[in-house]
């Protein structure tokens, strides 16, 4: 198995469900999971001192929700203002503040990272654009990721934005 598919599911403490407005060392390892890495440094800002700023943050993001169902994303869309935020934190470049939200938001916050943008052709602008893209055609795109998921007999905690990723990755790795 993939450590990549650990990372939908992750929760070794069994707080996961409670923890949705705060990040925690279950966060910092899942995102290990997905390749990537929080300093020391990054994780004590992210947990200690200024986990209240971003609690605050994930709080007024509120609950998770289908991405497809949001309306245009701008840069004083909470989301938005959570990922400038996260991206303040040494280490936290897009990739890691994507997938830190996503772990929080998996409904709501596509990932990103240089394959998935190559992919989608997302390099310079990812949220609204992917966004815009589940919404064409009365959700068709978000639809057909949903019957994927479910024809992949995967659990219904995975996305369809997690999804989507999975599918950018099979087509870089797919055999030619």
């Amino acid at each position: 198995m993939r450590t990549g598919a650990l990372w939908d599911e992750w929760d070794s403490t069994g707080t996961r469900s409670r923890d949705v407005d705060v990040f925690t060392a279950d966060d910092l390892v899942a995102v290990t999971l997905l390749s990537v890495d929080v300093s020391p440094t990054g994780a004590q800002i992210l947990l200690r001192e200024r986990g209240e700023e971003f609690e605050q943050l994930l709080a007024e993001v509120g609950p998770d929700r289908d991405l497809a169902e949001e309306g245009e994303l701008t840069p004083e869309s909470p989301v938005w203002r959570l990922e400038t935020a996260l991206r303040t934190v040494p280490s936290v470049g897009r990739t890691v503040a994507s997938k830190l939200i996503a772990r929080k938001r998996p409904r709501l916050n596509p990932i990103y990272d240089r394959v998935v943008g190559e992919v989608l052709g997302t390099k310079v602008a990812h949220l609204e654009p992917v966004r815009q893209a589940l919404c064409v055609n009365g959700g068709e795109l978000h639809q057909r990721l949903i019957g994927l998921r479910e024809r992949a007999q995967l659990p219904a905690a995975v996305s369809a934005i997690r999804v989507l990723d999975v599918l950018a990755w099979m087509q870089v790795k797919a055999p030619d």
